[in-house]
């Protein structure tokens, strides 16, 4: 665990309806036996990986009921028949459970991160098990599919119940969500990553592929700098324009998919709290890529 950014407490904070439903999900009723539960689960999460997103409690609110896009989703879960939905970097699960407790239906979700544990981390976070809860988990490197790109094949009707690694569900896929995902990557890396979805996407009408990710107004490196801790680190950005030229006439051919793209800026009480550059403003890539 990185000593330049220690856990804070005080940065736990959850919306009200992401406090509701962990309650409905472990029985815990009292909110500070909740906050030492989820304090807990975050300690043994930030050992695994520091990611900030951990650090802020990224794992125990929703990204993908967020989206602009989330009712498009669940339509598309409920009344296209054989539906399947990928969450890529899926962390400790809980978009793919806000999803199910939506209508999703379970035995059409898979959800796959690089690290397993993470999964059994969130059976632990819910009070889960894997009966209790039996949407699928695929551990995989996603960049190891790559190959999969250079591939277009119109993929035949396949049953979920058997599959057992992502490259089978080439060209299955009805809805991909991915957030705080690609900015962990530089833009050569973002493109293949991109790519390496649209292969495992459905070309069916309808089929789409959505998230958020760190951004911000123009295309380039955002450099985040704490001086009293004397460390900075970089992040390759994309803008709305460079986002959407990336899949519009680069990962797909031109006009055969819609790009909802916004930017948003947003608050990080996280930085504040190891005191950011004041001058750094963070912003929000919310997106979705709708085939036509």
């Amino acid at each position: 665990m990185s000593s330049l950014r220690p856990l804070d407490p005080s940065l736990y904070v959850l919306a009200d309806d992401e406090v509701v439903f962990i309650k409905s999900q472990t029985g815990i009723d009292d909110d500070e036996e909740l906050k030492r539960h989820i304090l807990a689960i975050q300690e043994e999460a930030y050992k695994l990986e520091p990611y900030p997103c951990i650090r802020r409690f990224g794992f125990a609110k929703w990204n993908i009921s967020r989206q602009p896009c989330y009712h498009q989703f669940l339509n598309l879960g409920q009344m296209r028949k054989g539906t399947i939905y990928v969450d890529i970097g899926c962390c400790l699960g809980s978009d793919a459970r806000k999803a199910v407790s939506d209508g999703y239906p379970i035995d059409q979700v898979i959800a796959s991160d690089l690290r397993p544990e993470f999964w059994d981390l969130g059976h632990k976070l819910f009070k889960s098990t894997p009966e209790t809860f039996p949407a699928r988990f695929i551990s995989a490197d996603i960049f190891q599919l790559k190959y999969l790109a250079s591939e277009a094949v119109r993929a035949p009707p396949i049953d979920l119940s058997k599959v057992q690694l992502l490259s089978e569900l080439r060209g299955s896929v009805s809805a991909i969500h991915a957030s705080a995902l690609f900015h962990l990557f530089d833009e050569g890396r973002q493109f293949e990553l991109a790519k390496i979805m649209a292969s495992l996407l459905s070309s069916a009408p309808g089929s789409m592929i959505f998230g958020s990710h760190g951004s911000q107004p123009e295309k380039g490196i955002r450099t985040e700098i704490a001086s009293n801790k004397g460390w900075s680190s970089n992040m390759f950005c994309h803008s709305p324009e460079s986002w959407r030229s990336l899949w519009d006439g680069g990962v797909f051919p031109k006009d055969a998919i819609r790009v909802d793209v916004s930017l948003l800026e947003t608050e990080r009480p996280d930085m504040v709290a190891i005191k950011m550059d004041s001058s750094v403003k963070t912003y929000l890539l919310v997106w979705c890529i709708t085939v036509l």
